[in-house]
């Protein structure tokens, strides 16, 4: 049989999703040989991708993410190719496709939190009419958390029978390290002083970054953490520029280090020299920063909502209401002055993290299409 995947979000600069269809792809090529495998890039990623496998084939799409070429042009290269199976990796999938198809859902953030890049009305319809039509043809929907299958059946009226939850994992890269020399030479590089709190990931809406800078005021204001500083990774975003402003409004600027994209080197880096890693996100479907902080022996605070008590567990993190910036200040002082929770919250993590693994994202991957082949 051959089997489609959309790798177009592909390799681990992209964020979540991209990192998924990465580990994804490394595995379920490999550890099946009986089927065939046709993947379809965009560039760059086409001509950086170095497998080599007498049953897979590399396709160049062409076809950027939400576009009409996607629709169109996409749609053919698919046809062309006799699919048996296809795997949208993302609910972007071509309008007309009628082939069976698996489809990824990660998670529905822009039915709760569209933002300001989606308050269009054609976008908003697009974007509806795209997620609408893939789950419905989609002979099995891949969620990757109890929170996002329910989401699918309360929103979507999806059909819960075939929803499956496969949970995604974290990397082998990011782990405890003892190399102090590579620790402060990111640090150096970068600007950054201990003690910190660290933020990784995108500037969204729904990742809450502006409680997090009043959060952050209010450890230096009201509970006097004068040489604390806060760490906030990611892409500037002109559409959420409040990491830019709000700082200076607040009179902390010199505390709050943006750092802009950086190398997965330096990342987990940043994540060994952390003090604590807060995730004080509204919504997700997963979550990986805050099971890639427990990998590197970070102690986490997170938010207390969505699927992330569902993915960080009882006990291995300190969680805090997101909507609240001064319960969130709360939760990160008390974590911030008990070392023995520290010292607990940093051992259960470490634990806890092992549950996850991409080996096993693959296996139960590669079951979906065994049965989605077998009817």
């Amino acid at each position: 049989m051959t089997i489609g995947i959309d790798c177009r979000i592909y390799s681990s600069r992209h964020t979540g999703i991209g990192r998924y269809v990465h580990e994804l792809i490394k595995r379920v090529c490999k550890n099946d040989a009986k089927n065939n495998y046709v993947l379809f890039f965009n560039e760059p990623e086409f001509s950086a991708f170095n497998i080599k496998l007498p049953n897979v084939k590399s396709v160049l799409a062409d076809a950027p993410i939400y576009s009409v070429r996607e629709q169109i042009h996409f749609l053919k290269i698919l046809n062309n190719e006799k699919l048996d199976l296809m795997h949208f990796t993302h609910f972007n999938a071509p309008l007309f496709y009628r082939k069976p198809s698996v489809v990824t859902i990660h998670d529905l953030t822009l039915f709760y939190y569209p933002g300001k890049k989606k308050k269009g009305i054609i976008s908003r319809i697009g974007y509806n009419l795209a997620f609408k039509n893939i789950v419905k043809k989609a002979k099995k929907i891949i969620a990757i958390s109890y929170n996002t299958k329910n989401d699918l059946v309360k929103l979507l009226k999806a059909d819960v029978k075939k929803i499956d939850v496969i949970y995604q994992a974290v990397g082998d890269e990011f782990t405890k390290s003892h190399d102090e020399k590579s620790i402060d030479k990111t640090l150096q590089k970068l600007g950054i002083k201990k003690p910190f709190l660290l933020y990784t990931g995108v500037w969204r809406l729904h990742k809450n970054l502006p409680n997090l800078i009043k959060a952050f005021n209010e450890l230096k204001k009201e509970y006097g953490l004068k040489d604390l500083s806060l760490v906030i990774t990611g892409k500037e975003d002109p559409f959420y520029p409040e990491p830019k402003f709000l700082p200076k409004e607040l009179g902390i600027d010199k505390d709050v280090i943006l750092t802009g994209m950086i190398e997965e080197k330096d990342l987990v880096n940043l994540y060994n020299a952390a003090l604590i890693y807060v995730f004080p996100s509204l919504y997700e479907g997963f979550g990986l920063p805050p099971l890639e902080a427990m990998a590197c022996g970070v102690p986490v605070a997170a938010s207390l909502i969505s699927s992330i008590p569902e993915i960080c567990g009882k006990g291995n993190a300190v969680y805090f209401d997101p909507n609240d910036y001064k319960d969130m200040a709360l939760k990160i002082y008390a974590l911030y002055k008990d070392t023995k929770l520290q010292e607990k919250i940093i051992e259960n993590g470490l634990n806890w993290v092992k549950n996850y693994s991409w080996d096993k994202t693959a296996d139960e991957t590669l079951k979906i299409y065994r049965d989605c082949l077998m009817n």
